[in-house]
């Protein structure tokens, strides 16, 4: 993994073209979907309550420890890590997805509240995991983005056809990505930034799919507990 020292080394050699992006926000985002998922009832977790947010935990640390900022210069061993740790997530909250649809079709009306509730955190974790996936993977993800040379764009975001507006030189950073997971998670499509490649188009469809599901099981739900 990349050094502090090395990041400084990085920045001296690499002169004004260098750009870099910090590792806290995704983090902070990270540790809010622990928390979401450790708020969730027992039977919609896999194995111990403890187990999954201790395995993202242990992936996350050493991430926060070796390096401040992403960079064209990171480790392979990081990126590998970032990307195990949102699998983790991702599979974390599909398994919780499973059974809260289980539960709102198949189970009485005593838990619905409480599986209602469940769904609005799953829901908000579905936000993140995919901010996530968007932010890890665009243009070969936030280490590929600090190159002065990009690979092509896989999102076409309005600062790009309009750099009067934010000057020449504008790449996105991970709150862009969120708002663009958001966008899509409450309009079940994309609203002001285009998906361009087939990979992204597929994560945005399922993104809203999973959306749609959730929002129609649990609008069903309270229908049959308020009748």
């Amino acid at each position: 993994m990349t050094s502090r020292a090395g990041e400084r080394a990085v920045k001296a050699d690499a002169g004004p073209e260098y750009h870099r992006e910090p590792t806290w926000p995704a983090a902070l985002a990270v540790v809010v979907a622990l928390v979401l998922q450790l708020a969730l009832p027992e039977k919609l977790v896999y194995g111990p309550r403890w187990l999954i947010p201790v395995l993202e935990g242990v992936l996350l640390l050493p991430l926060l420890i070796s390096s401040r900022y992403r960079h064209h210069r990171e480790s392979a061993l990081a990126r590998l890590l970032s990307l195990t740790l949102t699998a983790v997530i991702s599979l974390a909250n599909l398994y919780s997805l499973i059974q809260l649809a289980y539960y709102l079709i198949h189970g009485g009306k005593a838990a619905g509240q409480e599986l209602i509730l469940s769904s609005i955190l799953i829901w908000l974790t579905n936000v993140i995991i995919f901010g996530l996936w968007y932010w890890e993977i665009d243009r070969g993800g936030p280490g590929a983005r600090t190159r002065e040379v990009l690979q092509p764009p896989e999102f076409l975001y309005p600062q790009m056809i309009n750099p009067d507006v934010t000057g020449k030189g504008w790449r996105p950073a991970f709150l862009d990505y969120m708002y663009v997971s958001l966008t899509n998670a409450t309009a079940f499509s994309p609203t002001d930034t285009m998906p361009l490649s087939q990979r992204v188009k597929s994560l945005m469809g399922i993104q809203a799919l999973a959306s749609l599901i959730t929002v129609a099981l649990v609008g069903a739900r309270a229908v049959n507990i308020l009748s």
